[in-house]
């Protein structure tokens, strides 16, 4: 599907990657089809909403450092999914191939204020070297002067029960780390995969020390405030929320990654993961987002 009615979006190639390029009056945004990944959002005269990596690749099969990739049908480690999940996972590797399979755009719809673009991925044989099963994906981007909103829906075709889990593995930028909280999560309940996967309860609201890897039970709307300013961000279908920053070491090890970059970023993400995994029997779909927008 090529232009032509369009009046905001382009095609664009950005390294060895094809993506949509958004050039809206009040807005730009930037999607990849490799794992229907949004790296960009801004409205007019703003900055990046989301963090990308300065040394981030866009290659083909390589997920990209930054903005929010898609993690399906399983999140994190294969082994620290549920036995419903993790038996249906063929390799080593985390959060899944969506981030790194090829969508198929689906639609792009544009009016004064908004655009949506949706792309869709059928998750077959073709990955049979990873996963057993077969699902049917669809992705739909909403872009406006207020915010976006990413909405992602898995539907099981097949007659025997599919489990996953999955999360919008969501990077957000700050000025500096060690001055950054989130708001909402006070009085939840959390596992600490640093601490041997242990069970806290958090108190007042989040803030970084170093290395941060917990998964909270919660889907209620949050706000990450930073010295630069606040987001609002609500999820959509997710009863746990992933929050993340690699510290020092974690950073000089990771790829595509500058070794201080972890003062100017955090992950939160809308999930479905550990206990808040997710079955869907036949014809039954599921429905996970998030909406990014000012406080």
């Amino acid at each position: 599907m090529k232009p032509g009615h369009w009046s905001f979006t382009r095609w664009a190639t950005v390294g060895q990657l094809e993506a949509l390029e958004v050039h809206h009056p009040q807005f730009h945004a930037r999607v990849f089809l490799q794992g229907a990944h949004l790296t960009h959002f801004a409205p007019l005269d703003e900055s990046n909403w989301l963090w990308l990596s300065d040394t981030a690749c866009f290659q083909p099969g390589r997920a990209i450092r930054g903005g929010i990739p898609v993690c399906w049908p399983w999140f994190g480690v294969p082994d620290k999914n549920p036995p419903e999940v993790r038996k249906r996972i063929l390799t080593d590797a985390s959060h899944g191939f969506a981030r790194t399979a090829v969508w198929k755009l689906e639609d792009v719809r544009e009016t004064a204020q908004e655009v949506e673009i949706s792309l869709s991925l059928d998750a077959n044989a073709d990955f049979a070297d990873a996963w057993q099963g077969r699902a049917l994906l669809l992705m739909t981007f909403n872009f406006s002067a207020d915010g976006c909103q990413l909405v992602l829906s898995t539907t099981n075709p097949g007659s025997e029960p599919l489990a996953f889990s999955q999360a919008l593995h969501t990077y957000l930028p700050t000025t500096d780390i060690q001055q950054t909280r989130i708001e909402g999560l006070d009085k939840c309940g959390y596992v600490d995969s640093l601490h041997e996967w242990s069970y806290h309860t958090q108190q007042g609201p989040v803030q970084f020390e170093g290395e941060t890897d917990r998964i909270y039970e919660s889907g209620e709307p949050l706000t990450v405030s930073t010295p630069a300013g606040n987001r609002k961000l609500t999820m959509i279908g997710s009863d746990s929320t992933v929050v993340w920053n690699p510290g020092p070491e974690k950073a000089a090890r990771l790829s595509d990654f500058p070794d201080d970059a972890w003062r100017s970023m955090l992950c939160v993400e809308s999930a479905n993961a550990l206990s808040d995994y997710r079955v869907l029997n036949e014809g039954q779909s599921h429905t996970l987002g998030v909406m990014i927008g000012r406080v």
